[in-house]
């Protein structure tokens, strides 16, 4: 569902584990399978902060309803699924665990997941519109119902379909659990072209990943980037000890201490929030989460 794009690249130069394959399948229950022995928990953290900011949206801009998020290397939907629905990460792991889900075919699967979602479906579901690079994992999410449109483009490569820019005109937040680095400024340039009033930007950014392009560009569109202090966000496990070295050197690289953060053996995520500066005057970050 959504860790990052549907194609991770194998440059050494990341020292990540490559899971490209679980990306793009017909459903969801390999990346379940994989995903679920590293821990795997970021989405968890997104269905706590995006909930907050939608509610946020929502008061400081009562003009606007129904609200629209922007899912960014959405994958099969995980962060809709969690957004606007009563549903757990938890819950979602033993699901696609279960020997009778097992037992499904793809097709049969997505049309349960659809009546699944459906009977948890909250009074406040927000338009989700999905991004993503990989065409099976979008399809699932659409054939499921998690998304209002889905989308299977890849915009640090090609222009957005006219399809899309329409879509985007909407845009009140966009969010991302873990596709920084794979996606870059060219696609947030392409994001900002198409929305019709500064949006929110939430994303969740792992420590040895770079946000600061990003952010510069944000900001020449008008918007104001906070990172929360407070803390950081567990992502998952390493899956080796190589890929843990990897990750020590790059942080080391950069000044980053690794105590109370990494030294767990987790991937840590900061949040960075993205917007008009009268928003993040009126709800300072460190009071809105």
């Amino acid at each position: 569902m959504t860790a990052g794009p549907s194609s991770p690249p194998a440059s050494a130069d990341w020292g990540k584990a490559n899971f490209g394959t679980i990306y793009d399948c017909p459903d969801p229950r390999p990346y379940f399978a994989t995903l679920r022995p590293l821990g795997y928990q970021i989405p968890h953290h997104g269905q706590a902060v995006f909930r907050v900011l939608v509610d946020a949206l929502r008061g400081l801009h009562p003009d606007r309803p129904p609200l629209t998020v922007v899912d960014l290397c959405c994958s099969y939907g995980i962060n809709a699924a969690l957004l606007n629905h009563r549903v757990t990460l938890a819950e979602l792991y033993a699901r696609y665990a279960s020997p009778r889900v097992a037992a499904l075919s793809s097709r049969h699967l997505a049309v349960e997941d659809r009546a699944f979602f459906d009977a948890r479906r909250t009074p406040g579901a927000v338009s989700v519109t999905g991004i993503d690079a990989a065409p099976r994992a979008v399809g699932y999410a659409r054939d499921a119902g998690l998304h209002d449109h889905s989308f299977a483009e890849n915009l640090e490569v090609a222009a957005a379909s006219p399809a899309l820019r329409r879509a985007l005109a909407a845009t009140d937040l966009i969010t991302v659990t873990g596709g920084i680095g794979y996606v870059r400024t060219r696609t947030f340039r392409t994001l900002l072209d198409g929305v019709a009033h500064p949006p929110w930007v939430a994303a969740f950014v792992l420590r040895t990943v770079p946000y600061q392009p990003i952010a510069e560009l944000l900001a020449r569109a008008g918007l104001v980037t906070e990172k929360l202090s407070a803390r950081t966000f567990r992502q998952r496990r390493f899956a080796d000890d190589a890929e843990r070295e990897a990750a020590f050197d790059a942080l080391a690289g950069i000044g980053l201490r690794t105590a109370d953060r990494e030294a767990d053996g987790y991937y840590h995520a900061d949040l960075y929030l993205s917007r008009p500066a009268a928003d993040a005057a009126a709800l300072p970050l460190g009071l809105l989460l």
